[in-house]
């Protein structure tokens, strides 16, 4: 069975700290990301996500997960071409994707995937 045949790809929005050598913009609190994550299930896409990113010199404080294509679709989730591309790649390359990084500076925050509230 070919690795992908098992695993699915998992929507993830990871909180940063920060730390130094980060790669953060100076004055930065921290930031979000928006990743995508291959995994046999969503626990191994976060443990391999944070897992990464702490060997990228960055601080994973928390991690939200969202589910596969499908959860997220049934969820209403409103899914674009690009998106759905960077999750293929995710999953063919048995890889975990940064789709967005949002640097925070105070009390901003970045919004769950799939909602299209305007701000």
């Amino acid at each position: 069975m070919a690795r992908s045949d098992r695993h699915q790809v998992y929507t993830l929005l990871v909180q940063l700290g920060r730390k130094d050598g980060d790669g953060l913009p100076s004055g930065a609190t921290g930031a979000g990301l928006i990743c995508y994550a291959s995994g046999v299930d969503e626990a191994e896409a976060v443990r391999e996500t944070v897992a990464i990113l702490k060997q990228a010199d960055t601080a994973p404080l928390d991690v939200t997960g969202y589910g596969t294509l499908e959860e997220r679709e049934a969820q209403g989730h409103e899914i674009d071409d690009e998106e759905r591309g960077l999750m293929m790649r995710a999953l063919d390359e048995n890889a975990v994707i940064v789709a967005q990084m949002t640097p925070f500076f105070g009390d901003e925050h970045l919004d769950p995937p799939g909602n299209t509230t305007e701000h």
